[in-house]
Parts: structure tokens; sequence; C-alpha cells
């Protein structure tokens, strides 16, 4: 076998299908170009708009009542827990008042005072319940108080962890902000606090 040379037919023919391979120049190349910029922007935009749906669905559903007044409590319970008295009094409202004649200032000298004694404290609230009724919300649960001390532990045992009723923690909307809940009463029929606590 040997090799052929390539006449001038078979030439032209192998440069007019190199020449059909190549993209078009020119004008078909501006359109092409526009329609994948078009293609690209809606892309985009549908992405933000995706996006924008997926972030404004989730602040709603992060602002429901209901959810704030849990976030609430649990991050009130949490600056118990770490002596943080300043954010725990951001938690209380001016007005507030509970069943044992407790008033803003009064509840916050009482936690203060009472915690002092409780090593490693460790408040929980399993399975706790939320009623709306805006403007006001009440979290209804059973509160566990824990300490790493086992004489306070046996304490807080018999007056608090094994109480028969919940406690009820009414919550007041303030403004229309939907995080800004206080704290403005909290009540249990079964808790008592000893006579000789003044």
């Amino acid at each position: 076998m040997g090799t052929r040379p390539i006449g001038e037919g078979t030439g032209r023919a192998i440069l007019q299908e190199t020449v059909a391979v190549q993209p078009p120049t020119g004008r078909a190349l501006g359109k092409n170009k526009g329609a994948l910029v078009t293609i690209t922007l809606r892309g985009a935009i549908i992405g933000v708009l995706a996006t924008a749906l997926c972030i404004g669905l989730y602040l709603l559903w992060l602002w429901r009542p209901e959810h704030q007044v849990r976030l609430r409590t649990q991050h009130f319970f949490h600056a118990i827990d770490g002596r943080n008295w300043e954010t725990a009094a951001d938690f209380i409202g001016d007005d507030y008042r509970d069943q044992w004649n407790n008033d803003r200032a009064r509840l916050l000298e009482r936690m203060r005072e009472g915690f002092r004694w409780v090593r490693g404290s460790r408040i929980t609230a399993p399975d706790a319940a939320v009623q709306v009724e805006t403007p006001r919300a009440i979290w209804i649960g059973k509160i566990n108080v824990y300490s790493s001390d086992d004489g306070v532990m046996q304490l807080l045992d018999e007056r608090v962890n094994r109480l028969p009723t919940p406690f009820k923690l009414e919550w007041h909307r303030f403004s229309g902000k939907p995080w800004d809940w206080k704290l403005v009463r909290v009540s249990n029929s079964a808790f008592e606090i000893p006579a000789d606590i003044n």
C-alpha cells in the first residue's frame, strides 16, 4: 500500500469540512451570546427569588409567637444557669408580679440569692406547651433544676423537681417586633417558698 498524493478535489473537500465545523462568525455569534446572557440572567433572578422566598419562610417560622416564647424561655433559663443576671433581667417585664408577691426587683434578688448556693446548675423543661392569645402567651411545663452538689440536689428534688403541677410562665409582647416578649408572671399552685426565706 502506497500513499497517494492529495489531489485538488480532495484538498478542497477537506477545507470545506474544516470551515463547516468552525463556529459561525459575525452577527450569528452575537445572537448566540445574547441568548446565553438572557438565560443566565433569568436563572440568576429565579435563584435570587427562590433564596428570598426560603429566607422569608424561615423568618415566618422563626418569628411565630409560639416559637419565640419557647426560645425566650430557653434563653431565660440559660441566663440563670450562667449567673448572667443582667441578661436575665432583660427577659423580665417592668410590670412583673407573681403569686409569691414578687415584683421584678424582688424576683431578681431572690434568684441571685437562691442560685448562689446551687453549684453547677442546669435548668431543663422537657415537653413544655405554649398557648398563644396575642399579645400574651402562657408557657406551661415542668421545670427541673439540677446541681453538681448532691446535698443541694436532694433539696431541689423535694421542692422543685417532684412538684405535681407544672409551672406557668406568662409572657407579653410589648411591641411589633416578633422577639419583644417579656416575662410578666410565674405561677405554680404546688410550689411554696418557705417562710424562713424572706
